[in-house]
């Protein structure tokens, strides 16, 4: 039975909250019902676009990260479509036990998932949750969803007797309805309850008279959005507070020398997660380690402490508790949350952060890393069964223009059609990224205000509602793999065609940077089209311009090379400025970036069949073939790199294929052409497509190098900047860094590095490069700055390097220490 005691206060913030979950979407499930009732047809001739238009609705609720059971349904249909249809037909057959239907179905669509599997169907994912919500659809005024964290979390808050077991049987189902049955008699015994609901719903929405989805909804804020209002937090504040206003807490965040870029962004971390989370929750949203949020939180809490002389609660309390009160309360955790203690944002820094936003946006500042005022959107040309065929991707992208349907209909949490809004508010120099559905594409600018009507879908599709917009390309994708990350309205796992982005700092992280290499302050600056000559690589590169003439010759005598060498010594660095050299400007979108890895293969790089949404499998072409056939359509022939991280670990006759002979510099011909594996168009590389790769030479987990790559490309050793008399633009750059401590640093990484080339187990390919120790800020660089580098990069590489000789590992690290003038460890 539910506690009567727990339930009512939660049931007053469900009612405070509604409208706002109501406007952010989750009436999707009220609507999701009405479609299905409307569209279902158990007798359909084509049963499975039957199926697909009836749960066109659902959303979530029948896909999610890690299971489609949707798509396998509609996949079983295609294939025999009178065994699902009877699938349906039983489940739906009120007549019979509830148990053996549920049952019935699960082993039904294992059957024709066995009898029918070529090889990719692992399971059918027809579980208790998606088979409970084909019922809820059929019959919403009798059944629930059944989702086994939600229950339990609603079992738990309401001390109910019940608890549902993570992967339990039927009767597991069964007293999750009765739990449900309870609690939608409150719902319903409360007169305020239906009045709401009648209030919001509109015709496109099932009437929930029994307000059985109603009670889903309730059973989903309970686990999701509900927190109880009686947590103690800690410190109270007639136990300490820190004494800082709203308007002094401005004034700090303003302070580059007490909030430095880190600090911001674990505050905004925290605000955007409501102003509370553990650290371990920030590290699964954000990334970062959860000792990054840890670190950053004690120095900013200490900066606080030196720049205000706020008082400190009790000395004898730990590190952390003595700093971390400056800027938070905090409690324990539940069992169901990850980490220890959740930490919330004090009221006063909270609402700073507020103002502080909300002034970045009126003031248009960018690159401030608060705020980013950017004008980004989202374009997607669908899926080739629901967008632009696909035969037309490629002209379009040849063109460089995007097209969307004038139509397109608003998304649910909005009132703006998306037809209008492409037609309408995107304006000359807004920036963009394209994608087909999950496959991010490129990165672009939109040039011109106008759109104008779209000549080869009237060609093709014969219709008149298609208009395209032009662009530059800024950069095309590093990664063509369908996006898995966080579900925004904007990111290409949502289904949307033309949206702004709304977070620019989390389009960064979640795509800018990863998909693009790019960042905010990259375009702000434009740092992406600016001018680089040979001048800007030697000032950036610690090579002497003997030796990057030498580089550049073997690059343009050979078309490939190889930059090989220790970690830290600047590898990728350089790469990419070379590229950049030869081009003459900083020109992303001529350099496609990719890392090989031991499962890479041919079908990643050159072409093969790939899963798409529907379930089945497309021809695609991989990375270096798109790459190769961009380059080739140059009107100037102007030179592209490709570029290749790790390029020892990828197996390459594996990736390459028949087509490794087409990368020596003399086949580099339209003669010499090659049909893929998979493709019936003959293929070459062309001869202004260069590539660039990198070896870490310290790495003992790879066998020696393919002798075919070694014909085929120039390797280029290099060598940390700091260890030759001769190279003094490492010197040069670091001689005005005021920090003893840091010098004191470089003196021993050079000692250390002599002991390294004198070990006979090492040598000169595993000494330590320079990179670890090149400021993005010189300004920066401090005690702590150097000992951070020494303790968790320095240190972790040592022990990496004489992991069987402890006292090796123990002299290194003393040797460092003393130099130092710290004391070793006995």
């Amino acid at each position: 039975m539910i506690n009567t005691d727990k339930i009512v206060p939660v049931i007053e913030a469900y009612k405070r909250d509604f409208s706002k979950i109501w406007t952010a979407g989750e009436n999707h499930k009220w609507k999701a019902v009405k479609h299905f009732q409307d569209n279902w047809d158990i007798d359909a001739e084509d049963f499975a676009e039957m199926f697909k238009k009836a749960t066109d609705k659902t959303e979530a609720l029948l896909v999610s990260r890690n299971s489609f059971p949707k798509g396998m349904i509609i996949e079983f249909a295609k294939v025999d479509a009178n065994a699902t249809r009877e699938m349906f037909r039983r489940l739906f057959d009120e007549s019979a036990d509830f148990a053996e239907r549920v049952n019935d179905f699960k082993n039904s669509a294992e059957k024709i998932r066995a009898q029918y599997d070529d090889g990719t169907w692992k399971q059918s994912y027809q579980t208790n949750n998606s088979i409970t919500t084909y019922l809820w659809l059929m019959y919403p005024d009798k059944y629930y969803i059944y989702k086994y964290k939600v229950y339990k979390k609603c079992a738990e808050m309401f001390d109910d007797s019940y608890r549902p077991k993570r992967k339990g049987k039927i009767d597991e189902v069964i007293g999750g309805f009765k739990m449900y049955d309870e609690i939608c008699a409150y719902l319903q015994n409360d007169k305020d309850i239906r009045q709401m609901l009648e209030n919001v719903l509109t015709d496109d929405c099932y009437p929930d008279k029994m307000l059985k989805t109603m009670t889903i909804d309730f059973g989903f804020y309970t686990a999701t959005y509900y927190k109880d209002s009686v947590d103690e937090w800690f410190p109270a504040l007639d136990e300490y507070t820190p004494g800082l206003s709203v308007k002094d807490w401005c004034a700090l965040l303003s302070d580059q020398d007490v909030f430095d870029e880190n600090s911001l962004t674990v505050i905004k971390s925290f605000y955007e997660m409501g102003g509370q989370a553990t650290c371990k929750e920030l590290s699964e949203r954000f990334g970062e380690d959860s000792g990054f949020y840890s670190i950053v939180s004690t120095k900013l809490a200490q900066r606080i402490h030196k720049k205000t002389g706020c008082p400190l609660i009790k000395d004898e309390l730990s590190d952390n508790s003595k700093w971390w009160p400056i800027l938070y309360l905090g409690r324990q955790a539940d069992n169901e949350t990850a980490g220890v203690y959740i930490w919330k944002l004090r009221d006063e820094l909270k609402e700073a952060y507020e103002m502080t936003v909300q002034e970045s946006k009126k003031s248009g500042e960018k690159g401030s890393g608060k705020i980013d005022t950017l004008v980004i959107w989202k374009i997607s040309h669908g899926t080739s069964e629901t967008g632009i065929p696909k035969r037309l991707r490629s002209v379009l992208e040849q063109r460089q223009v995007v097209v969307v349907n004038q139509w397109t209909l608003p998304l649910a949490s909005q009132k703006t059609p998306q037809g209008e809004t492409y037609m309408q508010e995107i304006k000359d120099g807004d920036y963009f990224y394209l994608c087909y559905a999950g496959e991010i594409v490129l990165f672009g600018q939109f040039v011109g205000d106008e759109a104008i009507l779209n000549q080869e879908m009237i060609d093709e599709c014969d219709t008149y509602d298609w208009y395209e917009r032009s662009y530059r390309i800024i950069a095309h994708s590093l990664d063509r793999n369908k996006y898995k990350g966080k579900m925004k309205q904007w990111t290409s796992n949502f289904n949307s065609t033309c949206v702004k982005v709304t977070d620019n700092a989390l389009f960064e992280e979640l795509i800018l940077k990863p998909y693009f290499d790019l960042t905010l302050d990259e375009l702000n600056k434009a740092e992406f089209s600016e001018p680089y000559t040979k001048e800007n690589f030697l000032k950036d590169v610690f090579i002497t311009e003997k030796q990057y003439d030498t580089l550049t010759a073997l690059l343009n005598r050979k078309k490939n090379i190889i930059l090989q060498g220790a970690p830290g010594v600047g590898k990728t660095f350089s790469a990419r400025r070379l590229a950049y050299s030869i081009m003459g400007e900083k020109d992303k979108s001529r350099i496609e970036f990719i890392q090989f890895h031991q499962s890479y293969s041919y079908e990643d790089f050159i072409m093969g069949y790939r899963p798409n949404d529907m379930g089945g499998f497309d021809l695609q072409d991989g990375v270096f073939y798109r790459f190769c056939e961009k380059a080739k359509e140059d009107p100037d022939k102007k030179p592209y790199f490709f570029i290749i991280d790790e390029i020892n670990r990828g197996n390459l006759s594996k990736i390459f294929g028949e087509l490794l002979m087409l990368i020596e510099s003399d086949k580099r011909k339209e003669e010499y052409k090659l049909k893929p594996v998979y493709g019936d168009e003959p293929f070459y590389v062309p001869d202004n497509l260069y590539i660039i790769g990198m070896m870490n030479t310290a790495d003992r987990s790879l066998a020696m190098i393919d002798y075919a790559l070694r014909r085929r490309f120039s390797f280029y050793t290099m060598t940390p900047a700091f260890e030759n008399a001769d190279r003094n633009g490492f010197d040069e750059y670091t001689k005005d860094i005021e920090c003893e401590l840091y010098h004191k640093a470089v003196k021993a990484i050079k000692d250390l590095n002599a002991v390294i080339r004198a070990d006979k187990t090492l040598g000169k390919g595993f000494e330590i490069g320079h990179s670890y120790f090149i400021p993005e800020d010189k300004s920066k660089v401090d005690d702590d700055w150097v000992r951070n580098v020494v303790e968790y990069e320095i240190f972790p590489l040592i022990e990496e390097y004489w992991f069987d000789d402890e006292t090796k590992i123990k002299n290194a690290k003393d040797d460092i220490k003393k130099a130092l003038g710290e004391e070793n460890d006995d």
